[in-house]
């Protein structure tokens, strides 16, 4: 597990918020949800990354179980043991930011602002999780998905920079990092995240 309080200290004071942003999602997950993310600019690359550690192993390999590659060969028994053995089990996310054709089409026809509400209002089920991050906590396209997000019945995590902003008065559990400037913030939300998707992993698959 990674050794997030030993390595930034500076992270005790908001130790709690961090586990209880685990918490929230294990139980997405243990619900049969998937987690939604919304960011701008270095949130937006958070995004994809949080999914890339989600979706596939991130400290551990994550292969295959033997019941689920029994039911893959029995859904379709031209499975291969090449195409079981080279597939990992996941945990599904989804990067809002990268969802270019949505974004930019409702861009270009509506108002942007409401980009990521309205893939929240496409793909959100009230057993899914939003994590909204901003280092402001202002970022006005991600404030309207997290409100979408609780008019859906849908968990919010925020992460954000010291205060929380406007997210911190929506969201559900606000992780606000105890810095202000924006690099600062961004460079103390990876190894939060990190944290909690290892976690998350260590939850799920134990081998």
């Amino acid at each position: 597990m990674i050794k997030l309080y030993e390595r930034y200290p500076i992270l005790n004071k908001i130790m709690g918020k961090i586990e209880e942003a685990f918490r929230e999602m294990i139980d997405c997950y243990l619900r049969g949800g998937k987690i939604l993310l919304a960011g701008n600019g270095g949130s937006a690359a958070d995004c994809d990354h949080i999914v890339g550690e989600l979706m596939k192993g991130f400290l551990k390999k994550r292969p295959i179980t033997k019941e689920k590659a029994e039911l893959m060969k029995e859904n379709n028994p031209a499975t291969s043991e090449e195409l079981i053995s080279s597939l990992q089990c996941g945990l599904p996310a989804i990067s809002l930011p990268a969802l270019c054709a949505l974004n930019s089409a409702f861009s270009n026809d509506c108002n942007a602002e409401f980009i990521y509400a309205q893939a929240v209002m496409a793909l959100g089920r009230s057993e899914d999780l939003l994590i909204a991050i901003s280092t402001s906590g202002n970022s006005k396209n991600v404030c309207r998905a997290a409100d979408t997000a609780k008019a859906l019945g849908i968990k919010v995590i925020a992460l954000t920079g010291d205060g929380g902003g406007r997210l911190a008065e929506i969201a559900d559990v606000t992780v606000a990092v105890p810095e202000k400037e924006t690099y600062k913030v961004q460079e103390l939300h990876l190894p939060v995240y990190h944290y909690l998707c290892a976690g998350v992993e260590a939850h799920f698959f134990k081998e």
